[in-house]
C-alpha cells in the first residue's frame, strides 16, 4: 500500500521545515504533499527548494484549514493518507508501523497511533494514555460509533491518525464550517462508516502544545457548543446492536456541559463556569458520568468496560455493554 503524508500549512516556515523534514525522514517509502493555504513567508520558495522531493499543492487565496486539507488530499495520490498540521511532527518509524499494523487489517479505513506532547522548544510535555494491553488491536466498524459515544475507543488528533483515501472521499471531507475546532474528529466520526479502525500503541507522532496552536482562538463556549454538535452526529450513527444500551441524549449534554463547566473553573472563569453547567448542575446522571470520567483517569478505564479477546496476537476491541463516559 502507499501513504502520503499531506502537510497543511499557512505562513509557520519555522516550524514547517522540521514537519517536512520528519516526513521526508521515514523508513518506509512515501508520498510527502505540502498543502498551503496562501503564505506569504517564504514558503513557497522553501519547498520549491526541495525539488521532487515534495508535491506542492497551493491554494490561490485563503480557504482555512479544512479546505486546505481537502485540497492536499485531492493533490495525493496515496491509497492512505497521514495528515500532519506543521506544528506537529512525526517519528521516523510513523509510517512503518503504521503500514504494518494495517496490512494485518485491510478492512480498516483509520489507523490511530499514541503522541508525545511536546513544547515549541521540543521538550516532553506529556504522552497520551495506551489504550490496550496489546501492541495493536482493532475495533469492528459496528463498534466504533458506539465507543466514540461513550469515549472509549481512543481515536486522537490528526497527528496521531491516518485515513484511507477512497473512505475520506465518500465521507466528503473535512468540514469548513467546523474548520480546525473538531474538524478532524467529525472526520473520523463520518469515515467510521465504512470499515474498521487500527490502533497502536506505539508513541509515533509528537504534538506541539503552544499559544500559537490553532485550538487556542476558540472560545470555551464554542469548543461545548461543538463537542455537543458532535456528539449529536455520533449519535445518530451508532449501530442498532448498541441501541438497548445508549443513554438518553440529554445526558450526555448535561455532562459535556459540565466537563466544559469544570474547564472553565480551572481556567478562572468562574462565570463562565456557572453558565455552562446550568441547568445540567441539577441531574444526577450528568453528574455521575462526570464522576465515571474523573475517576477513569486515575485508572485504565479501557480494562474496566471493553471486553478483549486475543487473536493472532491482535487486540479485538468490543464495545462495552454497560454506559461508560471517560475522557481520552
Amino acid at each position: 500500500m502507499k501513504f502520503s503524508i499531506v502537510i497543511t500549512t499557512y505562513n509557520r516556515l519555522p516550524l514547517l521545515r522540521r514537519a517536512v523534514e520528519s516526513a521526508l525522514a521515514q523508513t518506509w517509502p512515501c508520498e510527502v504533499v505540502v498543502a498551503d493555504d496562501c503564505s506569504d513567508d517564504g514558503t513557497q520558495e522553501y519547498i520549491s527548494s526541495l525539488g521532487d522531493r515534495v508535491v506542492y499543492q497551493r491554494n490561490s487565496v485563503n480557504l482555512g484549514h479544512s479546505a486546505t486539507l481537502n485540497a492536499g488530499v485531492s493533490a495525493a495520490r496515496g491509497q492512505w493518507i497521514k495528515p500532519l498540521d506543521d506544528d506537529d511532527y512525526l517519528a521516523p518509524n510513523c509510517i512503518e508501523e503504521m503500514s504494518r499494523a494495517i496490512a494485518k487489517r485491510p478492512q480498516a479505513v483509520l489507523c490511530s497511533c499514541q503522541a508525545i506532547q511536546v513544547d515549541d522548544s521540543g521538550s516532553e510535555i506529556t504522552r497520551t494514555q495506551s489504550s490496550g494491553p496489546g501492541k495493536s488491536f482493532y475495533v469492528p466498524q459496528e463498534d466504533i460509533h458506539y465507543g466514540m459515544l461513550m469515549e472509549v475507543v481512543p481515536f486522537g488528533t490528526p497527528v496521531q491518525v491516518a485515513f484511507q483515501r477512497d473512505a475520506f472521499i465518500k465521507s466528503g471531507g473535512w468540514d469548513s464550517a467546523l474548520d480546525t475546532n473538531c474538524d478532524d474528529i467529525d472526520s473520523w466520526v463520518r469515515i467510521a462508516q465504512y470499515g474498521d479502525a487500527v490502533f497502536l500503541n506505539d508513541y509515533l507522532a509528537y504534538r506541539t502544545l503552544w499559544p500559537g496552536g490553532y485550538n487556542k482562538k476558540f472560545s470555551l463556549e464554542k469548543r461545548l457548543d461543538t463537542s455537543i454538535l458532535i456528539k449529536d452526529r455520533i449519535y445518530k450513527l451508532v449501530s442498532e446492536n448498541h441501541r438497548s444500551s445508549l443513554p438518553a441524549l440529554e445526558d450526555i449534554h448535561g455532562y459535556l456541559k459540565l466537563h466544559w463547566s469544570v474547564v472553565s473553573l480551572k481556567q478562572r472563569k468562574p462565570a463562565t463556569a456557572l453558565a455552562m453547567a446550568y441547568p445540567a448542575m441539577f441531574s444526577l446522571t450528568a453528574w455521575k458520568y462526570l464522576a465515571i470520567a474523573v475517576f477513569s483517569r486515575k485508572v485504565n478505564h479501557k480494562a474496566h468496560c471493553i471486553r478483549q479477546e486475543v487473536i493472532e496476537q491482535e487486540m479485538v476491541l468490543i464495545a462495552p455493554k454497560a454506559p461508560a463516559l471517560a475522557k481520552c
